[in-house]
């Protein structure tokens, strides 16, 4: 009696399970290809366009860890508004795998 919120919840969206295979059977493609190129320098291209360089230093069910190279700009890092200093040189950018497009060598 006393809930802010009376009603009923009701479902605004609920993805359909052929779909959820689908991201399902995705999800593990790029899983595994991250796995087989671990430690290696790569470009990953992501679903909203955005490109990011590094090296994969780690992979879990959901993300995929990018170790991304000074200057990155998406490491948050101080520089160059800052002098350099070595301890910010390892950022470690964490990716989702579901925004994952396309992963690509840098030879």
């Amino acid at each position: 009696m006393n809930a802010p919120y009376p009603a009923q919840p009701q479902t605004v969206f609920e993805l359909d399970v052929k779909e959820v295979d689908t991201l399902t059977k995705y999800k593990a493609k790029i899983h595994a290809a991250c796995v087989q190129h671990m430690h290696r320098h790569v470009r990953v291209q992501m679903v909203h366009g955005g490109t990011h360089e590094g090296i994969i230093v780690h992979i879990d069910h959901y993300y995929v860890y990018l170790q991304v190279l000074q200057g990155h700009s998406r490491a948050f890092l101080p520089y160059p508004y800052f002098p350099y200093d070595p301890y910010y040189s390892n950022v470690i950018l964490p990716l989702a795998l579901f925004d994952l497009l396309a992963i690509a060598l840098i030879v």
